[in-house]
């Protein structure tokens, strides 16, 4: 199957999802969505991190250095109150657009 790029706003989602579990550095935010997607979404890293650097702009992450499982300095991503009432706000927005665009298929 070919590769297709994944949509900025559909990636953000997806971080902020993958967070709400708990912190996570870049990389393993990546390994987190490719896994739960069964293996089907593929984030790269010229995406990943500049996704990354916008939400913590806006404040819906925090980053602080550690030290992950491979004993490498990383940066670790956790969501704060203002990204978990974001995500709810974005889970709202894709599940309209989601059912609407089913019904589109349904009837087409």
């Amino acid at each position: 199957m070919p590769k297709k790029d994944m949509p900025s706003g559909a990636l953000v989602l997806l971080i902020l999802r993958v967070l709400r579990s708990g912190p996570l550095h870049g990389y393993a935010v990546a390994q987190r969505i490719h896994f739960l997607s069964s293996e089907v979404l593929h984030v790269e890293e010229g995406a990943l991190y500049p996704a990354l650097q916008r939400i913590l702009l806006k404040g819906w992450v925090t980053a602080d250095w550690g030290i992950s499982e491979t004993n490498r300095q990383v940066r670790f991503y956790r969501l704060t109150p203002a990204g978990r009432k974001q995500l709810e706000a974005e889970l709202s927005d894709y599940g309209r657009i989601h059912e609407a665009i089913q019904a589109v298929l349904r009837t087409a």
